[in-house]
């Protein structure tokens, strides 16, 4: 299973620019932490954790964990999301002043929790097999930690105003992942070229060879 940018739809995807987002990622287009294993290797894909840190401690409660806190994070998403798209008129009619579903309320409290449960693994710098200094960790990360990491990336998303003015819904068709548009212009419209993009592209040039034959 690849750990970089997925090339196909079926792989765990590390492209969604922010480590929250490609754990929200994780639940399309099924669930992709079905085992233990899947959960291991986007630990280390996303980041968490420098590559060949040992995660054979994990266990189904990290499942259950990270699970939970990707429902968290897919509550906030969806309702700022929600709250941005109303717009100025938004504004003035007063729905930014609006109370908030009692589900977004616990999810917010959810994440704020996680966020100051722990610490986030602390790396250092030990030479590596070629000398040159490579990250690692002291000691094997608790889940409670990772969780953590991940959480705290939301918060910092969610309240910098700049970043969130770059979130995006990927516009393929039936795609819900949500990203994170860094291009210049602010002009990516699928969150992969490769996957939605080559299908818009496709679906695209069937029209026009429908088109034709007509």
């Amino acid at each position: 299973m690849a750990l970089g940018t997925a090339t196909a739809p079926y792989e765990l995807r590390f492209d969604a620019g922010r480590i929250c987002l490609d754990l929200l990622a994780t639940t399309h287009p099924g669930e992709r932490l079905d085992a233990l294993e899947p959960l291991r290797a986007w630990i280390t894909g996303s980041g968490l954790v420098p590559p060949g840190t040992p995660l054979t401690h994990a266990d189904t409660g990290w499942l259950v964990a990270f699970r939970e806190l990707r429902a968290y994070i897919g509550q906030l998403v969806s309702e700022c999301g929600s709250s941005r798209k109303s717009g100025q008129s938004g504004v003035r009619n007063g729905l930014r002043n609006a109370p908030r579903p009692r589900s977004y309320d616990l999810a917010l409290a959810g994440v704020n929790d996680l966020a100051r449960a722990a610490a986030p693994p602390a790396p250092r710098a030990v030479p590596g097999a070629d000398g040159l200094l490579v990250r690692e960790l002291a000691d094997p990360p608790e889940c409670a930690a990772l969780l953590a990491a991940v959480a705290r990336d939301t918060v910092e998303l969610l309240t910098d105003p700049v970043a969130w003015a770059a979130v995006r819904e990927c516009e393929g068709d039936n795609c819900p992942i949500v990203y994170l548009d860094t291009s210049r212009g602010r002009r990516r419209r699928w969150c992969s070229s490769e996957i939605c993009g080559n299908r818009e592209r496709v679906a695209r040039h069937r029209r026009r060879a429908a088109l034709a034959r007509a």
